[in-house]
């Protein structure tokens, strides 16, 4: 109780200097302002006395020239004293006008101190109970694991005084915990992660006193085996409710892409021709995020930076494409029933593709120019492939 006491005490001093610090500069204002205030009334006063001087010698002059007892001489000068009286008057007007337009008001100095506030505050002054929150718990039946996606979910435990919450997870290998979610919610789903990876998540609760200890670590495992279904990724691609049939009604080519991204690991998926006008150009491969959906997949060009490779098949031929680029070119098409197989493998970063589970020439390396080692290493990829209308896909992923 003795050092509650001694904190009221020494909050109560600070506050009063702070006040006592406030008033004095509020002082210093109201004396510069009414140092400004005489400034400005001693100028209008001797603007106020100059052109009173100028008044009075113009009379006096016109008296003189009054006084003149030759006519022609009188009528000499008419034109300039008329002139000058003028210029008198209009002077005075304009002097007199200034003056009228200043209110009263604006002359003096018309402040009072707004107490309210302050006042408002003092009597709010008072204790608060200033306890930190209580380490929140997970709660393990609402936590799950779908694909390269975790939902995690956790409860506050008393004393129930937080304001949010700072939720964290590691690498997948063990190593540094990163925050990935600030905020009030007790539930949130992280996608985007690798697959086959054990992660290791914990959660804190936080208000203004402090934050409380973290959870102890609740371990999340993804799916060891990656599956995808396409996704409608324009407007003119039409996706099966399965996400397993794909076909456009454009003539233009459009790009569809899968639902997952990969980083890590060997993944395979298939496409199988359902249906194939021999005027069809498809292609085959995988696509960075961002990827423009209204081009043939590999054609697009993006600075130096381009998010498209694919294996670009007709009834005839077939070679490979990037950034707008074809190589390695070779005779022989696809026909309808063909069955077209993609091989990812992020780890090495290569793309091999097989027609009817027959490898199609050599492996081929993703590279991006432009781009920094760690960069290319780090950016996901997801299953693509672009049609037109002369052709049905089906898929299996």
């Amino acid at each position: 109780m003795q050092s509650v006491e001694e904190a009221l005490v020494a909050q109560v001093e600070r506050l009063v200097a702070a006040l006592h610090e406030r008033r004095d500069s509020l002082l210093i204002w109201l004396r510069q302002h009414k140092l400004q205030k005489i400034l400005e009334l001693q100028e209008r006063i001797q603007d106020a006395t100059e052109s009173l001087q100028e008044t009075t010698v113009g009379l006096q002059f016109n008296i003189e020239a009054i006084k003149e007892s030759d006519p022609v001489c009188f009528m000499e000068a008419n034109e300039v004293l008329s002139k000058r009286i003028e210029e008198l008057k209009f002077g005075c007007d304009e002097v007199l006008a200034q003056e009228a337009a200043v209110a009263p008001s604006a002359q003096l100095l018309q402040y009072r101190v707004d107490e309210r506030p302050l006042a408002d505050a003092i009597s709010n002054f008072t204790f608060i109970q200033f306890q930190v929150p209580g380490v929140p718990e997970f709660v393990p039946s609402e936590c799950s694991s779908v694909n390269n996606a975790v939902t995690i979910a956790w409860q506050p435990q008393p004393p129930l005084c937080h304001s949010s919450f700072s939720l964290q997870i590691d690498d997948g290998n063990r190593g540094e915990f990163k925050e990935v979610y600030n905020g009030d919610e007790c539930v949130c789903t992280i996608d985007g992660l690798h697959f086959n990876s054990v992660y290791r998540a914990r959660v804190k609760a936080c208000s203004a006193a402090g934050a409380s200890d973290y959870t102890p670590p609740l371990t999340l495992h993804t799916s060891e085996v990656a599956w995808f279904f396409m996704e409608r990724s324009h407007p003119d691609v039409n996706v099966s409710e399965e996400g397993t049939r794909v076909s456009c009604d454009s003539y233009e080519h459009r790009i569809s892409l899968g639902s997952v991204a990969f980083s890590r690991g060997c993944h395979y998926w298939q496409y199988k021709l359902l249906t194939y006008d021999t005027n069809a150009d498809i292609a085959f491969g995988v696509a960075a995020k961002g990827v423009n959906t209204e081009a043939i997949l590999g054609e697009e060009r993006f600075g130096k930076c381009a998010r498209g490779w694919c294996r670009y098949v007709d009834r005839e031929r077939a070679w490979m494409m990037h950034a707008g680029e074809h190589f390695n070119r070779s005779q022989g098409g696809v026909q309808v029933g063909d069955v077209v197989g993609v091989r990812l493998n992020t780890d090495i970063r290569t793309l091999t593709f097989y027609l009817n589970q027959v490898q199609q020439q050599r492996c081929y390396c993703l590279s991006s120019s432009g781009q920094s080692e760690s960069r290319r290493n780090s950016r996901p990829h997801l299953g693509a492939h672009s049609t037109n209308g002369h052709a049905d896909l089906g898929v299996h992923a």
